[in-house]
């Protein structure tokens, strides 16, 4: 082996460099691929958040609006209340102050823009109260209603009986009615032997029967009345003359008066008499008429009336005296 002091122009037995040229492109290969992977992990987990929280607000959103809805419907139930009867609005008039406060608390919450799940909560334990208050009224509304539906009928029955009760009562009238005027008409007097007198009243109290009108001093009626039906009991009988002159003869002084008639109307009556009436008797009446003034020549006509009718009549014929009469 030979050896010499020179140096030789290529090192001998010196290990090869290695290039950090390489390694530094490398290391910058694994930065980049790190920084791309994190940022598309970043950016997928950006989209995931964002994700999520638009799924979020479209849940809340649609629970938001669901509870609107709920909301709504309930209060076109409560307007469904609203509208009843007077009588039927005192079950809601009762509840009113608590459902108005609850009203109030739900849309609250429900105008918020955003409600917590606490609110949300709160939201839907107010609506299910206020969906139970008005079950219960629906369900009192629905009693009352029938209630009512149960009276009307009550009415319409009691009505319709009263009606026919009435119509019963008008029957019952009417028939009675018109068997008092049957017994009424039928109970009037019946005047028989109807006789008519003038008497000249002598000095020694003795009467003296004439025809002649200057001697007269009174006129005699007499005649018997009798009924099968009527009662017993006093009763008035009328007596009416007309003179020869087509005159009524009436003195007031004397118990003239006016009485109504069944068919004429009023009539004037010249002396009313009493009558004490046995049922089922024949009673004789006697009447006198004396006046002041003389009689006239001529026919008195003598009516007798009874109940308003003129159950029975005569005449007598005063004629003119002669000389030595």
């Amino acid at each position: 082996m030979s050896t010499t002091n020179y140096p030789s122009e290529y090192p001998q037995n010196e290990p090869p460099r290695k290039d950090s040229r390489n390694v530094f492109i490398g290391l910058l290969a694994v930065a980049l691929f790190g920084s791309v992977g994190y940022a598309i992990y970043s950016n997928n987990h950006h989209d995931t958040i964002q994700q999520t929280q638009q799924t979020q607000i479209t849940k809340t959103v649609d629970e938001k609006g669901q509870l609107q809805k709920n909301f709504d419907d309930a209060l076109v139930r409560l307007d469904s209340l609203s509208g009843m009867s007077n009588k039927l609005q005192g079950v809601l008039s009762d509840r009113q102050k608590d459902i108005a406060k609850m009203k109030v608390e739900i849309r609250t919450i429900l105008h918020k823009q955003k409600i917590t799940e606490a609110e949300k909560k709160k939201a839907q334990e107010l609506l299910t109260e206020l969906n139970q208050k008005i079950s219960n009224m629906e369900q009192e509304v629905a009693r009352l209603t029938q209630e009512n539906q149960n009276l009307n009928q009550d009415k319409t029955a009691l009505t319709q009986d009263k009606e026919k009760l009435t119509s019963d009562l008008q029957t019952v009238s009417t028939v009675k009615e018109d068997l008092e005027r049957k017994v009424d008409v039928a109970s009037t007097l019946n005047a028989t032997n109807i006789m008519i007198s003038a008497v000249q009243d002598k000095k020694n109290g003795e009467e003296k029967e004439t025809s002649k009108a200057k001697k007269a001093d009174k006129l005699k009626v007499s005649f018997n009345v009798s009924n099968r039906i009527a009662l017993s009991g006093q009763t008035d009988v009328y007596v009416c003359i007309t003179g020869p002159d087509g005159k009524a003869i009436a003195v007031p002084e004397m118990g003239s008066g006016t009485f109504t008639t069944r068919e004429e109307g009023d009539k004037v009556f010249t002396s009313k008499v009493p009558v004490e009436f046995e049922a089922g008797q024949m009673k004789p009446v006697q009447f006198s008429w004396k006046q002041e003034t003389p009689f006239q020549t001529g026919v008195y006509k003598i009516e007798i009336y009874h109940n308003g009718f003129k159950i029975g009549e005569g005449a007598k014929d005063l004629k003119k005296g002669g000389l030595f009469s």
